[in-house]
């Protein structure tokens, strides 16, 4: 045992240590872009585990949902951090003139999905064409435009969606979008198995889950970035592969809606569907992203008149942050 006087040194060593160490976390406001789920388990399981406090980074998560807009945040600076939904969102703000980036991409596969009921008529997303189709006012300005240049879908087609179930679970003819780990599962409870049609499957290139990061962020402080660029890629891994009791603890506090049930079928879906560790993230490593899929994303949706030909889509990414695959 050392004299006291050595060991009140230790002990005055180890607290300013602790001290510097607690100055020197950089506090982290980051928006996801919806209320508490699985789909958000990365950063959840990130928080639990104390991987971004390891890394000196003290991350708050400000929970999304109905009217909260991440672009007007993060454009505004009133976050750190945010979700970016899908492969649109970095290019507004381009197009907005705001020097956002995206810095990794926590799903390879966007969960976008249409569904119908069991019916001979539609095997495939091209079998929808014509065919009324229940979507999201949102909706008609991002995925269906895809589905118009991909399938030949038209405007005519389109019906609204309220994020209620019932018109869809009564109307045996019915399709509309969802959430591959939500609505279908949903319906499920309901005694209706689905018909689901993921769009990645058939080729929609956008990238979704994506980790946005305000270029003068990036410029002045790429230490913190790739810090947390490092610590969300082991928390999605370690959420979908290892113990993720506590990761769903911080989630259903947030978010009492997320049952047991509904984050172990999100898990399930995740990991079966390689929404996060498929496509180039299998040899690339989580949060991948590659200028051929961003530039085919991009091109499609200057042929549907959504961006000007000429707009430099390379400035709305960077991999330079990425951590090596494991």
């Amino acid at each position: 045992m050392l004299p006291g006087a050595a060991a009140a040194a230790v002990a005055l060593a180890v607290a300013l240590l602790a001290g510097r160490q607690a100055a020197a976390d950089e506090k982290i406001v980051f928006a996801t872009d919806w209320k508490a789920e699985a789909e958000h388990g990365g950063y959840y399981q990130a928080v639990a585990e104390g991987l971004y406090r390891k890394r000196g980074l003290d991350v708050t998560i400000h929970e999304g949902g109905p009217g909260i807009d991440n672009q007007q945040l993060i454009a505004a600076g009133a976050v750190t951090m945010a979700v970016g939904s899908n492969s649109f969102v970095p290019l507004n703000l381009l197009q907005a003139g705001a020097a956002v980036r995206a810095v990794m991409a926590g799903f390879q596969k966007d969960p976008q999905v249409l569904m119908a009921h069991e019916r001979d008529d539609i095997r495939t997303l091209a079998d929808m064409k014509g065919k009324p189709i229940m979507i999201a006012s949102g909706s008609a300005t991002t995925f269906w435009l895809w589905l118009k240049a991909k399938f030949d879908f038209q405007d005519s087609q389109i019906r609204k969606y309220t994020f209620n179930m019932a018109p869809w679970l009564v109307d045996r003819n019915a399709i509309q979008q969802g959430y591959l780990s939500s609505e279908p599962y949903l319906v499920m409870k309901q005694g209706v198995t689905p018909k689901v049609f993921l769009l990645a499957d058939y080729g929609y290139p956008s990238y979704a889950g994506m980790v946005l990061v305000p270029q003068k962020m990036i410029d002045a402080k790429p230490e913190v970035v790739r810090a947390f660029v490092a610590a969300t890629v082991e928390g999605w891994h370690d959420y979908l592969n290892g113990d993720n009791a506590a990761a769903n603890a911080l989630i259903q506090k947030a978010n009492p809606e997320m049952t047991d049930d509904v984050l172990a079928y999100a898990v399930r879906t995740m990991k079966a569907n390689h929404v996060v560790d498929g496509g180039d993230a299998a040899t690339g490593g989580i949060g991948i992203m590659t200028d051929a899929r961003w530039r085919d994303f991009y091109d499609v949706m200057v042929s549907q008149k959504v961006y000007p030909p000429g707009l430099d889509y390379t400035r709305v990414f960077t991999t330079a942050f990425l951590p090596q695959p494991r």
